[in-house]
């Protein structure tokens, strides 16, 4: 499969990744998407005055890094995404690179589905930590 994997050709232990540079766009295009328009994530003067001091990301705008890394690489493209458990252990910020990354932990043979890590970081900070339960698709 070109960019992606069949569930016979999947392996415990196997892992995949991408970064992204968050951009004004992307924040904006997400606040329109989803409807989220918290002033945490687009308004400077009242995010100067959170907890974290300034603007910040939305965390499923970062967890969805994690979709596509299930949708592109492992398991690739016809992958079905089942379930997702993220923890937000910390926020991402407009300018920073993200690294979404996921590691097979268990397959299901009976079913063709995998049980993944996935994790999304900021240089060497966690910012998500969770398990994706995706459909992968079979040769047969």
């Amino acid at each position: 499969m070109s960019n992606g994997h069949f569930f016979e050709d999947v392996s415990v232990g196997q892992t995949a990744s991408l970064a992204k540079t968050l951009t004004e766009a992307d924040i904006l295009l997400y606040s329109a998407v989803s409807m989220d328009t918290n002033p945490l994530h687009l308004d400077a003067e009242a995010a100067e005055q959170s907890a974290f001091g300034e603007r910040i990301a939305h965390g499923l705008l970062v967890a969805a890094l994690i979709s596509g890394v299930l949708g592109t690489k492992l398991p690739g493209p016809g992958a079905v995404y089942m379930r997702q458990s993220p923890r937000f252990a910390a926020p991402a910020k407009i300018g920073q690179i993200v690294k979404a990354t996921v590691e097979v932990m268990s397959l299901n043979p009976d079913k063709k589905r995998a049980t993944l890590r996935t994790v999304c970081t900021v240089g060497d900070e966690l910012v998500i930590e969770g398990e994706a339960y995706v459909q992968v698709p079979s040769r047969g």
